[in-house]
């Protein structure tokens, strides 16, 4: 059997300065059926709630994680991000932003024309504007409940779009200059010059992340990490909050005290494992989310081979695969 998890103690996010760890977080799913009974979809991926607590103020950290803007913590921030959606025979399918391809370019001109009517809407100007995203303060769109793309991507909008909280009406207005949008963009020659590309069109804006900077809620152990890996420009954000180092790729002569979020953590198991055997590092936490549940493991050297009781043959180790599915 695979390492099985340890109990939760306060060993795991408080180490000695003499203990070598080196902490691995690996993107789980929603729990989908978790809001089923209510109608309601699940808030937040788990990562996400992980990383910034329950109340997910995605914008103001994806602000920080790629600009240098200062942000006012309590000032309430929205993101928004051209996207397309796909029609299938009944319902609309929000692609994913990797899926669509979208230059700097095009991004400038589709919200120079969608700008006029954004910042009327917001009663602000835009804060800033990356080339996927674009910030601006919330406004009286606040109280909105929001979904991320990377959650709601691939799946029915209908049950994902923007809803009222504590406010009726605000989810119909968000609709209303949604449609606007809709339409300035169906009859822009940025998707004229895309469909001559074969590439999908933009047609639709999408908000998500709504929350101000002091509502973030960073779990301790990243607080003391030394060391950020990953390219999700969550990390980044955070990092910038901490003012801890953050880069894309893992340095493996600097794994002590590092945390990582990996779209692919089975491409370094191998060198991770060395690193127990060699001893640079003492222990290796695998953060995952089995069922949309937080799970912590601490794996040490001994947890890296299999068991047996043929103890005259030489033991295999564990994969990845079967690290992760244990």
């Amino acid at each position: 059997m695979p390492p099985k998890i340890r109990g939760m103690t306060a060993n795991l996010t408080s180490q000695s300065s003499s203990l070598r760890r080196f902490t691995l977080m690996v993107s789980g799913e929603d729990a989908i059926d978790s809001g089923l009974d209510q109608n309601i979809p699940p808030s937040g991926l788990p990562q996400e709630r992980y990383l910034l607590g329950d109340r997910l103020p995605i914008a103001p950290v994806l602000l920080l994680g790629q600009s240098d803007l200062v942000v006012n913590p309590n000032e309430i921030i929205a993101c928004l991000q051209p996207v397309h959606f796909h029609a299938t025979r009944d319902h609309l399918i929000l692609m994913a932003q990797s899926q669509i391809d979208l230059t700097e370019d095009e991004s400038a001109r589709l919200l120079q024309v969608a700008l006029p009517f954004i910042e009327e809407d917001f009663g602000s100007k835009v804060l800033f504007q990356g080339q996927r995203d674009w910030f601006i303060p919330a406004g009286p769109f606040a109280s909105l409940a929001t979904h991320s793309i990377d959650q709601a991507h691939g799946r029915n909008i209908d049950w994902w779009m923007p809803r009222d909280t504590n406010e009726v009406g605000i989810a119909k207005l968000w609709r209303k200059l949604q449609n606007e949008i809709q339409m300035l963009w169906h009859i822009d020659p940025v998707n004229e010059e895309r469909a001559q590309r074969g590439l999908l069109s933009i047609n639709s804006l999408w908000i998500s992340g709504i929350g101000k900077l002091a509502d973030v809620q960073i779990p301790e152990l990243l607080k003391g990490a030394t060391q950020i890996y990953g390219t999700h420009l969550l990390l980044a954000g955070l990092a910038n909050h901490l003012g801890i180092p953050q880069q894309s790729e893992i340095d493996f002569s600097k794994l002590s005290n590092a945390f990582a979020w990996l779209d692919r953590p089975e491409s370094i198991w191998r060198d991770l494992s060395k690193a127990l055997l060699t001893q640079e590092l003492h222990e290796i936490e695998i953060i995952d989310f089995p069922k949309g549940q937080v799970r912590h493991r601490i794996l040490t050297v001994k947890d890296l081979n299999k068991k047996s009781w043929a103890f005259w043959k030489k033991t295999e180790p564990f994969t990845w695969k079967e690290i992760i599915s244990a």
